[in-house]
């Protein structure tokens, strides 16, 4: 059973949520407030749901502080504010998804069940995972594990990535090669029903290559990305 942790300040929305993500069988725990989600991060749930405007210590402030004892803990934002602003911001902070209010409760479920199964897989997968030798992927110089979720330099230094960052590596490293459009990526790494820009693959393509400086992955202007093969 995943175990949500969910916050928003506004009461009823929080219940009305709360009960929609339960519904699908998972453990939810809300908060109403930043202060009262802050003291429990060290729980590390499977996944966080932060609304950014809350009483006290708001969403952002959550974020870098989840990411810091978690890096690879997937996060979703949730906003009343400027659509483009807030999810510009949350991807650089390493949050692993967007939603603008208002939205449909059923569409959160959704989002969140796509998320989980991105980053954790299934049961099965996970079940025989030693018995069928952990799964690699070159990204030359780099190695990903995708069982592992890791990411390691030839000399075997792990690379943080964020969850996000994590399934960018693995799309491109699945297409080397191949001229992928911005579309192709958001549907790849977001998921076909994703609703937004398709600014967010820029900016993730940018923290990427912060992080891995010697990812051979060329911009294509005009259209989109390549990773150049081995």
């Amino acid at each position: 059973m995943y175990r949500i942790f969910l916050v928003e300040d506004e009461e009823h929305l929080n219940g009305v949520l709360s009960a929609y993500l339960e519904s699908e069988g998972w453990q939810v725990r809300s908060f109403l407030n930043g202060g009262e989600a802050r003291q429990a991060i060290g729980e590390r749930p499977d996944l966080w749901i932060l609304d950014i405007m809350l009483p006290g210590i708001d969403g952002y402030q959550l974020l870098r502080e989840i990411k810091a004892d978690q890096p690879r803990l997937p996060v979703i934002f949730i906003s009343a504010r400027d659509a483009d602003i807030d999810r510009v911001i949350g991807l650089e902070l390493g949050s692993d998804d967007y939603m603008a209010k208002p939205f449909l409760p059923r569409e959160l479920v959704i989002r969140t069940r796509k998320l989980l199964e991105r980053v954790y897989g299934d049961g099965r997968q996970e079940a025989g995972a030693e018995a069928r030798g952990r799964a690699q992927l070159l990204v030359p110089p780099y190695i990903v594990d995708e069982d592992g979720r890791t990411v390691r330099t030839e000399k075997g230094k792990a690379v943080d990535l964020t969850s996000k960052e994590f399934d960018l590596i693995v799309y491109f490293g699945r297409h080397a090669g191949q001229l992928l459009d911005r579309e192709q990526v958001l549907a790849g790494v977001w998921g076909s029903d994703y609703y937004g820009s398709d600014r967010v693959v820029d900016d993730l393509v940018r923290r990427l290559r912060r992080k891995l400086p010697q990812l051979r992955l060329e911009t294509v202007y005009g259209y989109g990305y390549r990773l150049v093969k081995a």
